[in-house]
């Protein structure tokens, strides 16, 4: 979705998390001084709770990666490593949620926008409204005799609260204090917060799996936290049936079995002026290849995103996974074309996944659990559609091109610099690897010119966009308010400017200001901006500083050899035919006029207001034939894929991907 700043906040429909008295005992002292270092905090809390630590630590990694992201809520009002939650509190803060109904995902010119949502599809949440598992801190402030403030700003005594709840919920299931992390499966499955057996069991599996590889890694606030391995942590699945949670119906669903996956389908609905919704009946990949997976952010919540998905006149996506503990809904058949990312000829083409966060709010939080659950799901699809794991076929949505030059403005800009493709792509197997392998770069890029800089990317053609997500911090601005500051965050992007001086104003993008003014520090501004993973020829190099071609010129990136914000990629480029000053760039490869079949409309080959000059190369992705997949009417009888003779070439031409034709470049190497 678009990201933006507004004023919804929306019912978030959790389960109950954990309810009663504490027991006799429970409440324990003060925790030490944060100090003493919270690998400590969390030892003396398992301690004084008898958790055994390696299950207080898993579950701290599930809930944060043990992160307290400087006391800020998630968007289900999560505080602290070990997200006890204060809705009530974190209620002040709100987003833009999914609304806006003249928008048009679609992507289709050739066909009206859906009709804008009613105003009441907004719904606003009172205090009274709160069900319990919104409320886990003031739970843990029972048990532990700690105040509900110390719980949100101290991550000591947050881990501490943390310790209470399972240590309650044990002993509510009949569980043994202390033991081995085999006995507390169900209590772990509990913490969840899961209202179904399967997402229970999903969260269970992956702190239990986090238990038996083990993990360490320094955290937002500086310190160093390990968690040791354990082979002896073995799932226990009977421990579930205690729950006694609900059955949910996951027939009609693709997912893999690793995770949890419900079916609430998108209506595929005529409407009474003749349109319809709000998706379109394909037979993917029969009839068309599914080449990307588009990754979005809700900027809303969960059931704001299902009551949407599930109106026939808005728009829709294939799944939504939830923040808190990564559960997943799928909405429309994979063999089906979703409206979701507002290019046609990608729609058409790809598969989109809706993760509940906002990106302005940095610590709203893309959780582990959701991330893992995401990274589980698109491994299954990759797999089952032969998509290559790599950032030219897993999108962010602010990476999907506009179609013509008046859609460029209009285009999303989720999930946003926040997100940790870094991460994420480990999670996938796939991490950025250095592409002779010794580790920093991406390995993933293919055969092509080599890169074969060393750190930093000194020398070679290519270079892999790569910082330290939690060192790498650039000041964004409009989170809350316009030219405001944003928090201080770890970001995967990195600033490009017009010489390489920081000082140096950053480079415009004619399409999104076509007045040619410079591109801003926003946070919803794509036009100066690389994200992790995605790869740039490069242009020039002066000290600490490295240009690469972006949108037709030359922009920089402070790019040092201490703390280097690229690494040496390889992949094949491109550039334009001798003899051709400059080439035209596309948002779509759709095919030629004389491809159209009778009947079928022709689409116009729109060029967008960028020009690909002689000298410049760009990154080389597929090379593909020119497609449109007709779909207009409700009957689906109409429904063909038109494919042309014209060739086309994927490029990473600026933040976003773009297409030139293949009859206007000559690829090196």
């Amino acid at each position: 979705m678009r990201g933006a700043v507004g004023a919804l906040a929306a019912v978030v429909s959790l389960p109950l998390l954990l309810a009663g008295p504490p027991a006799a005992g429970q409440a324990a002292a003060e925790p030490p001084p944060a100090s003493g270092g919270l690998q400590r905090a969390f030892a003396d809390a398992a301690d004084a709770y008898a958790v055994p630590r390696g299950v207080l630590l898993g579950v701290a990694y599930l809930q944060s990666r043990w992160d307290a992201h400087g006391s800020a809520p998630s968007v289900t009002g999560g505080y602290g490593p070990m997200h006890l939650t204060d809705a009530r509190t974190a209620l002040a803060r709100s987003g833009h949620a999914h609304h806006g109904g003249g928008e048009d995902r679609r992507g289709d010119d050739g066909r009206r926008p859906p009709r804008a949502l009613a105003a009441g599809a907004a719904r606003a949440l009172g205090a009274g409204a709160l069900p319990a598992a919104l409320k886990t801190l003031e739970r843990a402030s029972e048990l532990s005799g700690l105040p509900p403030e110390r719980l949100r700003t101290d991550p000591a005594a947050n881990a501490r609260g943390g310790a209470a709840l399972l240590a309650d919920a044990q002993r509510r299931l009949g569980g043994p204090a202390g033991g081995s992390p085999a006995d507390w499966y169900g209590a772990v499955a509990r913490f969840s917060g899961a209202d179904d057996t399967a997402t229970a069991t999903a969260y269970a599996d992956e702190v239990f799996a986090v238990i038996r590889s083990g993990a360490a890694r320094t955290t937002d606030s500086g310190g160093r936290v390990a968690l040791e391995a354990d082979r002896s942590a073995v799932r226990d699945p009977t421990q579930i049936a205690r729950l006694r949670l609900r059955t949910a119906d996951a027939r009609g669903t693709d997912c893999p079995e690793s995770v949890s996956c419900e079916w609430i389908p998108a209506p595929y609905a005529e409407l009474s002026d003749g349109a319809y919704g709000n998706h379109d009946k394909a037979d993917r990949p029969r009839s068309q290849s599914v080449r990307y997976i588009v990754v979005h952010d809700t900027e809303g919540y969960w059931d704001t995103a299902l009551d949407l998905v599930r109106d026939p006149a808005y728009v829709s996506w294939q799944y939504t996974l939830r923040s808190r503990d990564g559960r997943i809904a799928q909405h429309v058949p994979l063999k089906d074309v979703a409206w979701h990312s507002g290019n046609w000829f990608v729609n058409a083409k790809s598969i989109g996944l809706e993760h509940e966060g906002f990106l302005a709010a940095p610590d709203a939080w893309y959780t582990e659990a959701m991330y893992r659950s995401s990274a589980r799901l698109v491994r299954y699809l990759a797999k089952r559609y032969g998509i290559p794991l790599d950032r030219r076929h897993v999108l962010g949505h602010d990476n999907v091109p506009g179609t013509t030059a008046t859609t460029i403005r209009g285009m999303h800009t989720d999930p946003g610099p926040y997100w940790d493709w870094a991460h994420y792509f480990t999670l996938l197997g796939k991490p950025f690897e250095r592409a002779g392998g010794e580790g920093g770069g991406s390995r993933q890029a293919g055969s092509g010119q080599a890169g074969g800089e060393g750190a930093g990317g000194e020398r070679g053609a290519v270079v892999t966009i790569r910082p330290d997500y939690s060192r790498h911090r650039p000041l964004y601005t409009g989170c809350t308010k316009p030219g405001e500051g944003c928090v201080p965050h770890g970001s995967g992007a990195v600033r490009l400017h017009t010489a390489p001086d920081a000082s140096a104003p950053l480079v415009k993008d004619a399409g999104l200001r076509p007045g040619g003014e410079d591109s801003t520090t926003g946070v919803n501004d794509t036009g100066a901006r690389a994200s992790t993973g995605q790869q740039y020829a490069v242009a020039e190099r002066r000290g600490a500083w490295t240009a690469v071609w972006y949108l037709g010129q030359k922009a920089w990136f402070h790019n040092p050899r201490e703390l280097p914000t690229a690494v040496p990629g390889r992949g094949p480029l491109l550039t334009p035919k001798p003899g051709l000053d400059g080439i035209p760039v596309y948002g779509r490869a759709y095919p030629e006029a004389a491809a159209y079949p009778a009947g079928v409309p022709v689409q116009p080959v729109s060029p967008l207001p960028y020009r690909l000059l002689a000298g410049q190369r760009y990154v080389a992705g597929d090379r593909l034939p020119g497609e449109y997949f007709y779909a207009r009417t409700f009957d689906t009888s109409h429904h063909q894929v038109v494919r042309g003779e014209e060739l086309y070439y994927e490029i990473q031409f600026g933040h976003r991907l773009a297409f030139v034709k293949a009859a206007d470049v000559r690829v090196l190497g």
